[in-house]
């Protein structure tokens, strides 16, 4: 009977133990849980970021959703000119889009990613001079927000270029962007703008075309790089910058009609930091705007492969998110 009392007694004190521990162990969790606190973003990847691959032919833009994946990522964004060569094999770009989307489509779903948002290039300017050419633009671009609203992203992004003259440009980019924002409003889609060379790199001015428009569809896409408002030569995107907006203060102003972000990275130093950015400040301007959305990792370097300067994008954000008040 003693030996019965004084198993019982053990077997009582092991449960006790064993439960005792547990607990501990999700006290150890927790407070890691607390040390490293999950970011006020989401990180996308930025199909750019793949696209020499892509143009050389070493990747197809169909496994995007794969690639992005395999990399860690939960978001992907679109270029749509990374597109362009598969889609000239169709005999038209609808017939090329309805052969391609639900691909797409399929892939992001069994990769399980988010399709975030398109970036539309060379399909005209959206603030032309000329009506008829900027009416025609915002034609040419709907086909994208169709695409974007099939797809389930939010935006498409757009470039706002046109009139080489500052108050020309002006009202022709709130004429052009807000009829465009007009139709994505019935799609439920976003149209934002990038700061993306010449007068959409001035974001005082950019921000007047924005506010100007006043649409809750239509915003930002802040951009990290980016800021050169004339090149040498008056070339759009290539030479040597001559005139650059402050990168903070272009950032800080872009941010209250932000609905997407784009962290664009170069080049590192030893310590993992861009060498032309502090990060870290950067994040600190997202954050206090209140914006909670995607980040798209953009790499545009030339001393690591694309893939090496993806991830080092990644940890550049995950560790400047941590420094932040």
């Amino acid at each position: 009977m003693n030996i019965k009392l004084l198993l019982a007694s053990l077997t009582v004190v092991a449960v006790m133990s064993c439960k005792s521990e547990k607990k501990i162990e999700k006290n150890v969790n927790e407070s890691v849980v607390v040390a490293q606190n999950d970011p006020f973003f989401k990180i996308s990847l930025a199909q750019w970021s793949l696209n020499e691959a892509i143009r050389n032919g070493e990747m197809s833009p169909m496994d995007f959703a794969e690639k992005a994946r395999e990399m860690g990522f939960e978001g992907i964004e679109y270029v749509s000119q990374l597109y362009t060569p598969l889609m000239e094999t169709y005999s038209s770009d609808q017939v090329a889009l309805d052969s391609i989307l639900p691909i797409l489509k399929s892939k992001s779903e069994a990769f399980n990613v988010d399709n975030v948002l398109i970036m539309v290039d060379a399909e005209g300017n959206l603030a032309a001079a000329n009506e008829q050419e900027r009416n025609q633009a915002v034609e040419d671009h709907k086909k994208w927000i169709d695409a974007a609203a099939y797809l389930g992203c939010h935006a498409i992004r757009v470039n706002l270029i046109g009139a080489p003259d500052e108050e020309v440009w002006k009202n022709s980019a709130i004429d052009g962007l807000g009829k465009l924002s007009d139709y994505g409003a019935t799609k439920n889609i976003e149209v934002i703008v990038e700061n993306h060379g010449g007068f959409s790199s001035n974001a005082k001015l950019l921000m007047q075309v924005i506010n100007t428009i006043d649409k809750s569809n239509c915003g930002t896409l802040p951009d990290f790089g980016n800021f050169c408002m004339k090149r040498e030569n008056g070339a759009q995107w290539d030479g040597a910058c001559l005139e650059e907006y402050p990168r903070y203060q272009g950032i800080e102003e872009m941010m209250p009609k932000a609905l997407a972000v784009s962290a664009k990275t170069y080049n590192f130093d030893q310590n993992g930091n861009e060498t032309s950015m502090d990060f870290s400040k950067i994040l600190q301007l997202v954050k206090d705007a209140g914006y909670q959305g995607y980040i798209g990792v953009e790499y545009e370097g030339n001393n690591l492969t694309a893939e090496q300067g993806i991830i080092k994008t990644k940890e550049l954000l995950l560790t400047a998110a941590q420094n932040l008040n």
